[in-house]
């Protein structure tokens, strides 16, 4: 199974004006001259690349290559999946849709799949892919797949030993609010959890 949003309706002016604003500006784009590996571990690459920015000039750019993630929006009875996690890079807790890292060349719907299952013993009947999230594009290629789990069921979960997370069920609206607080920060879950909130309306 790919990841392959909704195609968009032919007739839908709001998509025409956003895709002509997305069209390559040569006031604009910068061409990449040179990549220089910087950097190679089991999560990403590191790159410097040397770039002909639009007026001519030279300049360089720190790029983080990484093979993406998928992540899955659960929703049962009004309330929402997340998992309990501590982020070392954050020095804090959060709250986060299951998800994981893409093997390379890896169908991000087996991804999620298998994340969701590993981390809180659901499965889903159906993935339904729901939206893309880049949260540093300034920086990174970097890209979860976001999607929304049909017919749940529950399994025993079965985590990566080296991953410490705990399941809860949080009603949607708290997560939502959460989120327009500023206390959820994850980009993979604010999207998950205003896609859920449509769904209630």
């Amino acid at each position: 199974m790919s990841f392959d949003l909704l195609p968009p309706d032919a007739d839908d002016a709001r998509l025409e004006r956003i895709h002509q604003l997305l069209v390559d500006d040569p006031t604009l784009v910068e061409r990449v001259d040179v990549r220089e590996n910087q950097w190679h571990c089991s999560i990403f690459d590191a790159e410097r690349w040397q770039v002909t920015q639009p007026d001519g000039q030279v300049g360089e750019r720190d790029i983080v290559l990484h093979n993406g993630g998928a992540g899955v929006c659960a929703v049962r009875d009004g309330k929402m999946c997340l998992v309990r996690q501590y982020r070392v890079a954050l020095g804090r807790m959060t709250l986060e849709i299951p998800a994981g890292k893409l093997d390379a060349d890896e169908d991000p719907a087996i991804c999620a799949a298998r994340e969701l299952t590993e981390e809180t013993g659901l499965v889903a009947e159906r993935l339904v892919p729901i939206a893309i999230s880049r949260s540093a594009p300034g920086f990174t290629n970097e890209a979860t797949r976001i999607f929304y789990a049909e017919g749940l069921s529950q399994h025993p979960a079965s985590p990566d030993s080296d991953e410490f997370v705990a399941v809860v069920w949080v009603p949607v609206e708290e997560v939502v609010a959460a989120v327009r607080a500023g206390i959820v920060q994850d980009a993979k879950t604010v999207i998950a959890a205003l896609f859920a909130e449509g769904l209630s309306k």
